[in-house]
């Protein structure tokens, strides 16, 4: 399942990025519009994926995230050439810079979030003894 969630989480970092790249260039949100936009950089998620076997530990920032997000650049740039779509130098500086933001940021949220709250489940809170658990609705009040 966290497979899934990371690749989903590596797929919306991808349109969240292309959303806000067109929408801040007028160039309209059509469904063909996003489609057209993104596919390149999902293609080159999709090889990031392939070749660092993310899936083996999709978390992980090193190397996972590293690879995954270079090479969603890199592959997504060489991909929009052939597709005879633009690559301008600061096109490529900004999606270098937000994607990284993104794909890494959201797998060090994660490793904080498992750090702060650890991998508990509900089996861990049962098998803890009863000072430990966490009552349901007591929340962090004093």
């Amino acid at each position: 399942m966290q497979r899934v969630r990371a690749g989903a989480l590596d797929a919306a970092c991808i349109i969240v990025f292309v959303v806000i790249g067109r929408s801040s260039h007028t160039e309209g949100l059509s469904l063909d519009g996003v489609a057209g936009t993104s596919w390149p950089f999902l293609v080159g998620a999709a090889v990031g994926w392939a070749v660092v076997r993310a899936w083996l530990r999709p978390m992980d920032i090193v190397p996972t995230g590293i690879v995954v997000w270079l090479s969603t650049v890199a592959v997504g740039m060489l991909v929009r050439v052939a597709a005879g779509q633009g690559t301008a130098v600061a096109f490529v500086a900004v999606a270098l810079g937000f994607l990284g933001l993104e794909i890494l940021g959201w797998r060090a949220l994660a490793r904080v979030v498992a750090l702060r709250w650890g991998n508990r489940t509900a089996k861990d809170d049962a098998d803890a003894p009863p000072h430990s658990r966490v009552r349901p609705g007591a929340g962090d009040r004093p």
